[in-house]
């Protein structure tokens, strides 16, 4: 287990977890929003987001984070590890609910200096709509993926709690 890509819905932990790994494991943590948005939350071109992600899995071992559809080949076809957080709706939603209003009111920068405002947190571009949008859509989505021939070579963690999430990364 060198090269992990952590998935899940907005808000299930990924970028923790990441970290958590990248120090148990002591190995580079890639955090796909930094290669995605560049400031005033402007996304790059597909292409050069892909050439990001290329380059940043160079390496031999490496944990990243995210869900980008459009870079999922990629990842997928150079993990070992699949690390997937499948928690339920209630708990994801009020962690995501609990860290975009502490990310509002503190203006703590998320990524590459940009920052969440009650304006897009009460816009359609809203993390929160986000979330709710594309849960379920995930949950259907990630056991399909799974077993495609192509990610046959994956070993699948499947968490489905915080308590299952921190026993396995303690078993690391």
């Amino acid at each position: 287990m060198q090269r992990i890509s952590v998935v899940g819905t907005t808000g299930s932990g990924k970028t923790t977890l990441a970290r958590q790994i990248q120090q148990r494991l002591n190995i580079p943590h890639i955090e796909l929003d930094y290669l995605h948005w560049e400031p005033n939350w402007t996304e790059v071109a597909d292409d050069i987001f892909q050439q990001r992600v290329s380059q940043a899995l160079s390496g031999d071992s490496w944990v990243v984070d995210g869900n980008y559809s459009k870079v999922r080949e990629i990842i997928w076809r150079k993990a070992d590890t699949i690390v997937w957080l499948d928690y339920a709706f209630v708990l994801t939603m009020s962690r995501l609910l609990k860290r975009t209003f502490w990310r509002v009111v503190t203006q703590q920068p998320v990524c590459n200096g940009n920052r969440e405002t009650w304006k897009t947190t009460f816009s359609r571009d809203s993390i929160l709509l986000w979330g709710l949008n594309t849960y379920h859509k995930r949950r259907k989505e990630y056991p399909i993926l799974f077993s495609q021939p192509e990610y046959a070579h994956l070993q699948v963690v499947h968490l489905r709690s915080p308590q299952a999430t921190q026993d396995w990364l303690f078993s690391l």
